[in-house]
């Protein structure tokens, strides 16, 4: 990888990370689908809630566990390809859910929905560490989450909205036609952007690559952090209707308005990281971004009325997201010439914690209780955020030219 070529504006942001943003929203749309309309699924087979939560956690497992076929795939054959193709069997594999007959069919086109997902996020951020130098890195990438998280609120949000209308079949069956235009879409606009691709690795860079990104010692720290996050955050997610159902308040537009907080704050954090960073710096923002979402668990531990919630979603969000972004950032830095796999690996261990999330909330909700399990994930964050502070360093990449 070159840097001459993977920076071809250093004077500001290039213009391909609009195309970028649009495949990272498209992807992003059917990320959440479920969560609002869960309650209708689980009645409509006859499985309970936890059971149903099973949907998150497959999507979660099969998007984590071919982050290391899809990040080599990247490195040997190219990123933009790549992306549009799974940008189409995402769509394909939610109109196909639509259509399903059974628990077990469905479950099968979340597996799908989690193939195509997983192809996109972690490529687009590869992409966009290619396309800037890591002085404008954090802000790039910022952009584009700008893009995820706006899918991840209008996903969660039009899912409700539609689950009160058209059902959940509807839900998939909408959301498959959109991604799938989507996907057209972006293969229009990455031809009009003119993407410079850095020159395609072999299979034994790649190796190499491997053995650069597990020497660095940020890896084990980047990559352990992911996987607490996603299984103490995004791991709550699948409840958040059930709550409100407890609450009393059975829409499922209120349940995607309230989960759609989340990506409101992350939309926030794309607006305020430019002026984050020189403030509070790298360390500061991820004891601070931990530490937010821990009193936001806190205070959703103690069933306030949506409305709050909603707010409470807000601020977790973005404090999520102010913390994310700088291990996202350490993630781009431990390999040069694989770097698609250096944030493929980051990307599998995130979601093998949503994976994980959903399973360990449902044991801790059904034996120890709401508030207990979400106190104890709230301490968990606080001591994640002083941990990263602490071991995580600047290292250049072993392989940096």
């Amino acid at each position: 990888m070159q840097q001459g070529e993977a920076r071809p504006h250093d004077h500001g942001l290039p213009a391909a990370l609009y195309v970028i943003s649009g495949a990272s929203f498209a992807a992003a749309l059917s990320a959440r689908a479920l969560d609002p309309v869960l309650p209708h699924v689980a009645e409509d087979f006859g499985v309970s809630i936890a059971t149903a939560a099973g949907f998150a956690a497959v999507f979660a497992f099969t998007f984590s566990i071919i982050q290391p076929i899809v990040g080599a795939a990247a490195d040997l054959f190219g990123k933009t390809r790549l992306m549009i193709g799974c940008l189409a069997l995402l769509g394909l594999a939610n109109i196909l859910g639509a259509l399903s007959t059974s628990f077990s069919v469905l479950f099968a086109t979340r597996i799908l929905a989690g193939i195509g997902s997983g192809g996109v996020f972690p490529v687009a951020l590869s992409l966009t560490s290619d396309l800037v130098g890591p002085e404008k890195r954090q802000v790039a990438i910022s952009r584009t989450l700008a893009g995820a998280m706006t899918g991840n609120l209008l996903g969660a949000s039009a899912s409700g909205l539609i689950g009160d209308f058209l059902g959940w079949r509807g839900v998939l069956a909408v959301l498959g036609v959109l991604v799938i235009v989507a996907s057209i879409a972006v293969a229009a606009g990455f031809r009009g952007a003119k993407v410079k691709h850095p020159p395609k690795t072999s299979l034994s860079a790649l190796k190499a690559g491997y053995r650069t990104i597990f020497t660095n010692p940020n890896a084990y720290v980047c990559y352990s952090a992911v996987f607490v996050e996603g299984c103490c955050v995004l791991g709550l997610f699948p409840y958040i209707a059930s709550f409100l159902f407890e609450l009393g308040q059975t829409s499922l537009s209120i349940a995607g308005i309230v989960i759609a907080g989340f990506a409101v704050g992350g939309l926030f954090y794309t607006l305020t990281v430019s002026r984050l960073l020189p403030w509070l710096g790298m360390k500061g923002m991820m004891i601070a971004g931990m530490t937010l979402v821990a009193s936001q668990l806190v205070a959703v531990a103690f069933g306030p009325r949506w409305e709050v919630q909603a707010l409470n979603l807000i601020v977790m969000g973005w404090g999520f997201y102010i913390a994310h972004g700088c291990l996202q950032v350490f993630a781009s830095e431990l390999s040069v010439e694989a770097r698609a796999t250096a944030l493929s690996l980051h990307s599998f261990f995130f979601f093998m914690g949503q994976t994980v999330g959903p399973l360990a909330y449902g044991f801790g909700l059904q034996h120890g209780g709401k508030m207990p399990t979400l106190f104890v994930s709230a301490a968990i964050m606080v001591v994640l955020g002083i941990v990263c502070a602490r071991l995580l360093k600047p290292r250049a990449p072993a392989d940096a030219r």
